[in-house]
């Protein structure tokens, strides 16, 4: 799929002119409830659904098949991006109302990873055929762990970057605002705020590398990858906003995620042999079919519970 310079252009410009408003409405920093979020998950979904069917009129039904399923692989792993991102908020106790301040931050430096990981990832799996069976056993790999090995306990603060970041700049173990850096003593030092926002951008890096290589699996096209992926993680505030009460409900979502990344990696390995890539069609099924599943499957687990005070759930362990 041959993409013209115009067409990135005015992509990157929307998704500008999108982190610009949501900005703008954010800069006082208040407590972002579950009906706000709720409407702002809505425009975000809406705006990715349809860019698919401008995908759709302008490349054709093939383009727009690919697009959606790595829509919804990488919406269905946001989920799991969630988990963990309640994790580190409650684990360096961050105040409600600078949450938004640092996944703002965090989804620009989400953005700029997978950016890299897509053109780099494209491009291996062009030039050297054996990529797509490492990438594809890592895909299944990470499926297994997820599924096997969920609740795995995980402390933000041994993270190696914020372990790095922490020994090369100097911080201060307080909050002062919502400002990542101030001066203490007469000296510019970096303040919890940014350690957190280190251990989110640390954390999404791990679940970038998965995501981008489920997707790839699907399509080689850097333009539907990235676009899959942009509009995806747009929403992942809003998105945790919304579900960050309801967390426990979600109990067995990490089987079908898990299914899904194996899914990817077997798809991939098969596309280098003589069975060849499987019909977008049949990986839409798979992909909308498994995650119905285990949704419903969570929901009548956790039937009568009350969620809102559960509490967030150890994430996967990736």
């Amino acid at each position: 799929m041959s993409v013209p310079l115009w067409a990135w252009l005015a992509l990157s410009l929307v998704i500008a002119a999108m982190l610009a408003v949501d900005l703008f409405l954010h800069r006082d920093n208040h407590v972002i409830g579950f009906r706000e979020a709720a409407i702002w998950s809505a425009v975000w979904i809406a705006a990715g659904l349809a860019f698919g069917v401008v995908l759709w009129l302008w490349q054709g039904d093939e383009a727009a098949g690919a697009y959606y399923a790595g829509y919804l692989i990488e919406k269905a792993l946001s989920v799991d991006n969630v988990f963990v991102f309640a994790l580190v908020f409650t684990y360096f106790a961050v105040p409600a109302a600078f949450q938004h301040k640092v996944l703002f931050w965090g989804v620009i430096g989400a953005l700029l990873f997978r950016l890299v990981f897509i053109f780099v990832g494209a491009e291996l799996l062009e030039t050297f055929f054996w990529t797509a069976y490492v990438f594809g056993l890592f895909l299944v790999w990470t499926g297994w762990k997820m599924a096997f090995r969920h609740d795995a306990e995980m402390n933000p603060d041994r993270n190696l970057v914020v372990r790095l970041v922490r020994r090369v700049v100097p911080t201060d173990a307080r909050y002062h605002g919502d400002r990542f850096f101030a001066r203490v003593d007469g000296r510019r030092v970096a303040t919890l705020l940014f350690v957190v926002l280190i251990a989110v951008e640390a954390t999404d890096l791990i679940f970038a590398i998965d995501s981008v290589a489920a997707i790839l699996a699907i399509t080689t096209s850097t333009f539907i990858v990235w676009t899959a992926n942009a509009f995806a993680v747009l929403g992942l505030r809003s998105l945790y906003f919304c579900l960050a009460g309801l967390l426990r409900r979600f109990v067995h979502l990490h089987y079908g995620l898990a299914f899904l990344l194996a899914f990817a990696g077997v798809k991939l390995i098969l596309s280098e042999t003589p069975v060849g890539k499987l019909p977008i069609p049949l990986t839409l099924g798979v992909i909308v079919g498994t995650l119905a599943v285990s949704i419903g499957w969570s929901l009548v687990a956790t039937r009568g519970r009350q969620s809102a005070g559960d509490g967030p759930r150890t994430p996967a362990a990736r």
